[in-house]
């Protein structure tokens, strides 16, 4: 077949596919024998391609939420593709309406090329659609793994990171300066917070803080810098607006966008890693080598009722990982380029830290509930800066209608974290800074968590497919931030004036990785501490 007859036929086959959408929706709306109201406000899409200019406007996020400004609407719908409608939502009172009082109706998730990559066909918890391999899995995560009794049977895992990190830092600072006391040394904190969070979850997984030797002083080696980049490579492209998710046949043909050989290429990264500890670990417990249960890795192997597969496990741990290294990482280098710009914050944060604690030991785990003020930070960066624009999609089950919108069954719906967390209806000044609009009382007592279930943050969501793993989350976020500001003062590099709070143009990370001078706050003996 010539090249030619080869673009007839493409656009023959193209011109009946939209003359028969055309035709079928008019039947549809011909015969429907039930009036709906109308779908949210939106732009209106073409046939069969949809509003396919989305794709033009990357990054895509950025064009949905000009979309919504444009409509003046907190809730807007585009069509993608034949049939495939976004609804994308930024007000809470809406977002209640669909994880709270319709929650069981949204509590699927897409089914996506990206999701069904990173899960192995979504043998995992956090993109399974719902129905019996979803409820499986998120039963054994919740009563296996990220129970309070198995939090509180980790902690020396997490003990012992958060007892290596003043350590590291404060040999980095001697490698550049002798004297210590001076001019301090420059420390990259989203490296340092990236590979904190990392360094526990491969400790509480598999029982080591690092795939290979690591470096000599206590950081990550090449196998971990190339683990943790491949997970947030993968992070960047899981539910990312692939053209082939909205147009299925374009798949294992063209990859317009690149996503598919991307998302492959960092799952290989990840995978080549872990897997090989885990076909390991099944093996020695086979041949009865390995008899007591130590990790995280030991317990999933070790399940029974359901026994879980080996490429189950694999899966699970790859949704363990993705949800640990993100969101603590991000929250805390925005907090801490905010409080190097408000001295004020960052001496008011030091200052309960000294309270709470005091100098003379570091801050533990058991200290978390009272630092109300630092967790208050933290919770103003999860408002303000968040790690990704919307959460995981849900998908509707049935047909619905929310805030007087009809909701067709298989809409994606996407909660913008963005929109709800900067919302001038919710919040005064939305765009400012100010950790105290959420301690709520003049006495600064009030109990402070980092989770908001109104909604009007999306810190760890809610509802059927909220984050299990708050408590986890919670206390990695809360202990990276106390021991940096606890064992360090902080300073902007010389001969600079601030640090400039510019998101970068593809995400919502600071544009430029935060280095600031650390000089020790404590005694050597305490940030050296051995155990």
């Amino acid at each position: 077949m010539s090249a030619n007859l080869k673009m007839i036929t493409l656009e023959a086959i193209i011109a009946i596919m939209i003359i028969l959408t055309f035709l079928t929706r008019l039947y549809k709306k011909k015969h429907s024998s039930k009036i709906h109201p109308s779908l949210p406000p939106g732009p209106t899409p073409l046939p069969f391609f949809g509003s396919i200019q989305m794709f033009l406007n990357r990054p895509i996020f950025k064009w949905i939420h000009k979309l919504m400004d444009q409509f003046n609407t907190q809730i807007l719908c585009v069509r993608v593709g034949p049939s495939t409608n976004v609804i994308v939502v930024s007000s809470p009172d809406i977002a209640c309406e669909f994880l709270k009082k319709q929650d069981a109706n949204f509590a699927s998730r897409p089914e996506m090329l990206s999701a069904c990559l990173t899960s192995d066909g979504y043998r995992a918890t956090i993109t399974s659609p719902f129905g019996d391999q979803w409820r499986k899995m998120r039963r054994i995560l919740n009563q296996n793994i990220l129970s309070p009794p198995i939090h509180k049977w980790l902690q020396p895992k997490r003990d012992e990171e958060a007892n290596h990190l003043p350590r590291y830092i404060y040999k980095q600072i001697q490698s550049k300066d002798s004297t210590l006391t001076t001019r301090g040394g420059l420390i990259n904190i989203r490296m340092v917070s990236q590979h904190y969070c990392g360094n526990i979850i491969r400790n509480m997984i598999f029982g080591t803080r690092f795939f290979g030797k690591g470096l000599e002083d206590g950081g990550s080696g090449n196998e971990e810098i190339e683990h943790v980049d491949s997970i947030m490579t993968i992070l960047k492209y899981i539910y990312g607006f692939s053209i082939s998710d909205y147009f299925p046949w374009l798949r294992g043909k063209i990859d317009l966008d690149g996503h598919e050989k991307n998302i492959r290429a960092a799952i290989r990264g990840v995978r080549k890693f872990q897997d090989p500890l885990v076909d390991e670990r099944i093996q020695m417990w086979n041949n009865g080598v390995r008899k007591v249960e130590n990790d995280l890795l030991d317990v999933l192997v070790r399940h029974d009722n359901p026994k879980l597969t080996t490429e189950e496990i694999k899966a699970q741990i790859i949704d363990l990982m993705l949800a640990t290294v993100d969101n603590p990482s991000n929250a805390v280098e925005w907090v801490m380029a905010e409080m190097l710009n408000k001295p004020e914050i960052l001496k008011r944060a030091v200052e309960e830290l000294d309270n709470v604690v005091g100098r003379d030991r570091l801050v533990e785990e058991r200290d978390l509930p009272q630092l109300n003020y630092i967790k208050a930070c933290l919770k103003e960066s999860f408002r303000l800066h968040p790690f990704v624009p919307f959460n995981p999609p849900r998908v509707a089950i049935t047909d619905t209608i929310i805030s007087g919108y009809f909701i067709p069954k298989g809409s994606h719906v996407l909660l913008s974290r963005l929109g709800l967390g900067r919302n001038q209806d919710v919040w005064t000044n939305p765009m400012e800074f100010d950790p105290e609009r959420h301690l709520y009382g003049d006495d600064g007592n009030h109990v402070v968590n980092l989770s908001d279930n109104s909604l009007r943050i999306l810190s760890f969501s809610t509802g059927k497919r909220g984050c299990p793993g708050v408590m986890l989350g919670t206390t990695i976020t809360v202990m990276l931030l106390a021991r940096l500001l606890q064992g360090f003062t902080w300073e902007v590099p010389f001969n600079s004036t601030g640090i400039k709070l510019v998101e970068n143009h593809d995400d919502l990370s600071l544009k430029v990785p935060l280095i600031a001078i650390a000089k020790p706050r404590l005694s050597t003996d305490i940030l050296l501490l051995s155990f």
